[in-house]
């Protein structure tokens, strides 16, 4: 019997899993599969080994690991198919077949076109799109941000949009959110691309205000959410998870 093993990031904040566990459920609707269960990689419970275990006492004897993420990156490469390894160790008659994360896509940049234009701000040649991405180590984090850059550029082509980093890559959102006020530009809006709310997106919110507070045209779009491309951008990650053989090193 198969079985869906959706592993989501995790986060200290309760909103940020109930956004997460959410979303995955109006995904699971979408899925002929009964036996769907959720876990994090860190912070929340279940983690990953209560995951694999929970399908398996329900009768699993084939599993679908889905990487609930934007972009390959470390949990991607290495986390995720460490906790897979130990599983396949535990349960040798399981097969087990991993997934991809969501990665750039068409319609992923028509969410954030979505976002932008929810601020209601007027978009003009002195508005500054700062586009914001979580940041890895991992050298495909960095190009993947440059072409949604792109992507995002040609979508409003009036802005100019940059790319920034909360962590690993530079430049950093503090330097990147300096640069664009000390800059010619007239507004800054920050676009982030993050899936969920969390301790990063507040963090955003309160130095976003803060420089608002300080007479700067600053703004802060929504990120990306349950957005209905999100939905089936995931859903079709699911469907594609089903037919693929895991193998190790990951392709």
């Amino acid at each position: 019997m198969l079985g869906i093993l959706y592993v989501c990031h995790g986060s200290r904040l309760q909103e940020a899993r109930n956004e997460a566990v959410s979303c995955i459920e109006t995904v699971k609707k979408r899925i002929d599969v009964p036996l769907q269960e959720i876990c994090f990689l860190e912070i929340a419970d279940p983690d990953m080994n209560e995951g694999f275990a929970r399908l398996v006492q329900q009768g699993a004897s084939e599993i679908t690991v889905v990487p609930v993420l934007l972009l390959s990156a470390g949990h991607y490469y290495q986390d995720i198919p460490e906790a897979i390894a130990q599983a396949q160790i535990r349960y040798p008659d399981i097969q087990i077949v991993y997934g991809k994360p969501l990665g750039v896509q068409d319609r992923i940049i028509e969410v954030l076109v979505d976002r932008v234009e929810e601020t209601k701000a007027t978009i003009y040649p002195g508005t500054n799109l700062l586009l914001v991405g979580r940041g890895s180590h991992n050298p495909e984090t960095p190009k993947s941000m440059e072409q949604i850059k792109e992507k995002l550029q040609t979508k409003i082509s009036d802005a100019s949009v940059n790319v920034c980093y909360l962590a690993a890559c530079s430049p950093s959102f503090d330097e990147g959110l300096q640069a664009s006020i000390e800059s010619d530009f007239s507004q800054t809006i920050v676009v982030p691309y993050l899936w969920f709310t969390g301790v990063l997106i507040h963090s955003m919110e309160k130095k976003v205000n803060d420089l608002r507070e300080n007479g700067h045209s600053v703004s802060l779009c929504n990120y990306l959410g349950s957005h209905p491309f999100m939905i089936d951008a995931l859903a079709d990650r699911v469907q594609e998870a089903m037919e693929q053989k895991y193998e190790e090193g990951i392709t």
